[in-house]
């Protein structure tokens, strides 16, 4: 019988050691309909998801159903939006009850002296040319110098087609501000022209992300096994979509039969009330998803399916020792 102690020796057992205790429990929010941007191919905006419910204004309401939602068994809140730093209240509010992560393009600095530890996620879409055509401006000239060295923070790059070749300079200007960079692909929702993917680009994808990964291993936060699913969308001879995605809201999830999924897991819209469909939005093609975070749970979710062999086991446990970096489960 294959077990974790026969599979793996005595250095791997202490990482899965680490990270087997940890028990995350993760929902996603949205803080608010609003933001000082609007980015071709975000979900939020591109679903309708900003007009799904009115947004609740009572910061006391906030409070109330932040605690329900500790209650639940929540042990990562994971703020989105919108535009999280336009409600700086509802974040702390968020910050002071739960371990807490926030999504951010970055253009309004979280304070350091209010919020020490909070871990903030910058969205990237690619260089100064590319950020321009799908967000309207280079976001990363206002944002590196907000954040700077910061100990907490690192850029979530969405890589977009004509990125292929050109990631290297992106990398690199990330390092040269002292910050990590977490690595996903574009879905491209709202279809823009040139920004899909074409057959054979995600192949030459994977294997420049994995030079990525070995030229800049202090920067880059991320595992080649997670480079092979979220490329390919295959894990175990099985195919990432609706039937298999673990990132689905608990009370809509009516598949049969159910897939391994997040444990308590709900998207919550800003009313505090609606939620929705899953960790993206209900009008995406599950078929051609990416979304990274959605692919990090597939594999997490799966640990039996990975215990088939050691390199399968090591493959389950650096995807999870990755996504507890990312949110700062376990340091760098």
């Amino acid at each position: 019988m294959k077990t974790v102690s026969t599979l793996l020796d005595k250095d791997w057992h202490e990482r899965y050691r680490r990270i087997s205790s940890l028990n995350i429990r993760s929902s996603i929010y949205d803080v608010t309909n609003r933001c000082n941007l609007r980015c071709k191919g975000c979900f939020f905006f591109s679903s309708g998801e900003h007009q799904a419910a009115q947004e609740e204004m009572d910061i006391k309401k906030w409070e109330d159903f932040i605690d329900r939602e500790k209650a639940r068994g929540v042990n990562l809140a994971i703020l989105i939006g919108g535009e999280p730093t336009l409600c700086m209240d509802r974040v702390e509010a968020f910050y002071k009850r739960l371990p807490t992560y926030c999504a951010t393009n970055g253009l309004i600095k979280v304070p350091r002296e209010k919020f020490p530890d909070l871990m903030v996620g910058i969205s990237l879409w690619g260089s100064s040319e590319d950020e321009k055509t799908l967000r309207g401006r280079d976001t990363f000239a206002i944002s590196s110098k907000n954040y700077a060295g910061d100990a907490y923070t690192y850029y979530l790059y969405t890589i977009t087609p004509p990125q292929l070749g050109k990631i290297e300079p992106v990398i690199k200007r990330i390092a040269d501000v002292g910050l990590k960079v977490h690595l996903q692909l574009l879905s491209n929702d709202e279809g823009v022209n040139g920004f899909s993917w074409r057959e054979g680009e995600l192949k030459d994808l994977r294997s420049e992300m994995d030079e990525m990964l070995d030229g800049y291993p202090q920067t880059v936060i991320s595992s080649k096994y997670y480079h092979e699913i979220i490329t390919t969308g295959r894990m175990m001879e099985r195919t990432f979509g609706w039937n298999e995605c673990p990132s689905v809201t608990e009370s809509l999830d009516n598949r049969k039969p159910q897939p391994r999924r997040l444990i308590n897991f709900s998207r919550w819209a800003s009313d505090l009330k609606t939620v929705h469909r899953c960790c993206t939005s209900a009008t995406r093609d599950c078929s051609t998803c990416k979304d990274g975070a959605a692919h990090m749970s597939w594999i997490m979710v799966n640990k039996r399916e990975h215990m088939r062999s050691t390199k399968d086991l090591q493959g389950w446990i650096e995807v999870y020792e990755m996504f507890a970096k990312l949110y700062h489960f376990i340091p760098w």
